[in-house]
């Protein structure tokens, strides 16, 4: 019998660790703010006028599976680094969340997401704040060569454990989100 209650006591140690570790509970709640700066162009070789960087698009987080706001902006530097920002983010802080560029227009569900594709910019560094991300230039094996950031028409939060999309930012021409980003 003592046999039976020191394996049964195992077992549940075993099966509460993996539950921890696949739910992190802990994280509903804490609040990871970030707040960094947007990157600065790099100096040229030889002196020239400085070129200031250009927003290609941006759009504002529409809340899919959990509340969610703030903006979404895609800026490219004179020496072709292109920078997904977030700006004043809030959304649910959960295990695993990444940041993906969409290839869809919007997604409102998971579906979209998985169905068009996407290109997985890493992991989410607050679920508060504004933070940056280097869109690949199609170095990695994942990425194709030469990735054309206009089939992308969309910034998702994604929670890669579980297979769920916390927020999307539907992606337009810089021109047109002026004056949604000023109100």
């Amino acid at each position: 019998m003592r046999t039976y209650r020191v394996i049964a006591g195992l077992v549940m140690v075993a099966v509460v660790d993996t539950a921890w570790y696949l739910f992190r509970p802990e994280l509903l709640f804490v609040n990871r703010a970030v707040n960094e700066a947007l990157p600065e162009a790099t100096a040229m070789a030889t002196p020239a006028p400085a070129t200031p960087h250009i927003i290609l698009s941006a759009g504002r987080f529409h809340s899919v599976a959990h509340e969610s706001t703030g903006v979404a902006t895609i800026h490219q530097f004179p020496d072709g680094r292109r920078i997904v920002r977030l700006t004043e983010i809030e959304t649910f802080n959960g295990p695993d969340v990444r940041v993906y560029l969409v290839a869809a227009d919007d997604a409102r569900d998971n579906e979209t997401v998985t169905r068009a594709g996407f290109v997985d910019l890493g992991p989410l560094k607050g679920n508060r704040g504004d933070q940056n991300y280097e869109v690949p230039q199609g170095l990695d094996y994942e990425v194709p060569q030469g990735l054309d950031i206009d089939q992308y028409g969309a910034v998702a939060i994604w929670c890669r454990r579980f297979s769920v999309n916390f927020a999307t930012a539907p992606l337009q021409p810089e021109q047109k989100n002026l004056e949604a980003a000023a109100h």
